[in-house]
């Protein structure tokens, strides 16, 4: 198996070799050097948990990961992610959302409170040294920002600290009233390895040369890229009148004319945030060649829809997959091994390389 190395100056680096987005080995240790060590955006609290009792199952990160889980809320209201397998025989315990007041396992009927602890048993009274720990439901960390949830199978890093970064530019806004627009949320297939996508999400480098309408609503010269830890931010400042945030007097951008916020967590998730709301983009991996790009949108102010930055994000998007998969194709050529940064308009994507590098290495 080949390790990878990005150097960490980038007017000296090389991008990732094409063997990583290519070799069907390396796509699968990504799923537990990357996948099982970071985490994923998982919902809303009002959508998925909408009161006390609630009960939501997901599949994290399916089809990659494939891991059962289940977000409840508990009679307290706290809100929890536990496994959605049963400790006896591995049964599914919860098959649709709902409201319940424990979970009862319906291959034998075993019974765990909705903090995950076991209750009861039918049949198990001659079983000794019953119950133990390990009958208990795995509990996994869920966090929750603005009422936004996530979680993890085993993170590497404390998602906390990333997001009270994202706070300090887009915290001034009401996020606590968004709105989820499910006819304006939508699904992408995508013909391009999952890495590809977020490299190209990374860089405005490319929107002059693919995106017309885009870059006539932002100042392609006063495009602004902030690295973090496990974390990017792009600033795209608007051009002309196009509509831009009424930021606070004390803002770290206060007097920009800044049009859109595009946050990337690592691995594979971006927040865009408009003066309408919030664009959530969750790039699923389905194979080396192929990818499933989630919208979710979630609204602040209606009347501010579909104009500047924020504006025809299909189109965008459009424009986005046709070049991510031409160079899918280029890739598999025999004649390219690996590509240079441009040191003044790659930072992101260097940056996500050696995250890539860095984590398959451990």
């Amino acid at each position: 198996m080949s390790e990878f190395f990005v150097h960490p100056d980038i007017k000296k680096a090389e991008t990732l070799p094409a063997e990583f987005y290519r070799n069907p080995e390396v796509f699968e240790r990504q799923k537990e050097a990357i996948f099982y060590k970071t985490w994923q955006w998982v919902g809303d609290l009002d959508s998925a948990l909408p009161g006390n009792g609630s009960v939501f199952p997901i599949i994290f990160l399916t089809p990659m990961a494939q891991e059962p889980m289940l977000l409840v809320r508990d009679k307290e209201g706290t809100p929890r992610c536990l496994s959605n397998v049963c400790t006896h025989r591995g049964n599914i315990l919860a098959h649709h959302p709902g409201k319940m007041v424990q979970l009862i396992c319906g291959y034998h009927g075993r019974r765990f409170g909705l903090d995950g602890q076991f209750k009861s048993m039918p049949e198990f009274e001659a079983a000794e040294d019953f119950p133990r720990p390990c009958d208990h439901l795995h509990q996994y960390p869920l966090k929750t920002w603005h009422r936004l949830l996530f979680t993890s199978i085993d993170p590497s890093f404390d998602l906390g600290e990333t997001l009270s970064q994202m706070d300090e530019r887009v915290g001034f806004l009401p996020l606590d009233q968004l709105k989820c627009d499910p006819l304006r949320s939508r699904d992408y297939l995508v013909n391009g390895h999952w890495a590809l996508y977020c490299d190209n999400y990374l860089e405005g480098f490319h929107i002059p040369f693919v995106h017309e309408g885009l870059n006539a609503a932002i100042d392609y010269d006063a495009y602004e890229t902030h690295l973090y830890l496990h974390m990017n931010l792009q600033i795209g400042i608007s051009k002309g009148d196009s509509i831009c945030f009424d930021l606070p007097k004390g803002h770290p951008d206060y007097g920009k004319s800044v049009s859109a916020y595009y946050y990337w967590l690592f691995p594979n998730m971006m927040f865009n945030f408009y003066p309408w709301g919030l664009s959530i983009n969750v790039v699923r991996p389905h194979s080396p060649s192929q990818s499933k790009v989630s919208f979710y949108t979630y609204v602040l102010d209606e009347s501010k829809l579909d104009q500047g930055a924020g504006a025809d994000l299909d189109k965008v998007e459009r424009e986005d997959e046709f070049v991510v998969e031409a160079v899918q194709k280029g890739l598999q050529s025999r004649h390219y091994h690996t590509g240079r940064f441009s040191p003044t308009r790659e930072q992101g994507v260097h940056h996500f390389h050696r995250l890539l590098a860095e984590h398959l290495s451990i």
